[in-house]
């Protein structure tokens, strides 16, 4: 077994490594709406740790989803309308605990 094989992290091969799991468990997002430039609602997603989750490629999941446009500023996911009613669901298929997630 190479050095590839292994995880840097919890040195487990990678086949059963579980610290991306671990990762997404911990996280405490929190969701709130914004109101931007001529009255249009943003959903911001804060709380993330861009060290532990991949900020762009969860944005990108989320965007599609949601049929939405967005982007990242400042360590925060920024979706284009008011998507409080979806994002709950979204975000646990996609490994995040639900009690985890607080929407303002």
């Amino acid at each position: 077994m190479n050095a590839e094989e292994i995880c840097n992290v919890c040195g487990l091969p990678r086949e059963i490594c579980v610290c991306d799991d671990i990762a997404y468990e911990q996280q405490h997002i929190h969701v709130r709406i914004d109101s931007r430039r001529y009255g249009k609602e943003v959903t911001i997603l804060s709380g993330l740790d861009s060290h532990d989750i991949d900020l762009k490629s969860l944005s990108k999941i989320l965007k599609t989803n949601l049929a939405c446009g967005g982007s990242i500023k400042d360590g925060e996911i920024v979706l284009q309308g008011d998507h409080r009613q979806l994002i709950r669901q979204v975000l646990v298929e996609n490994g995040f605990e639900s009690y985890n997630i607080v929407i303002d």
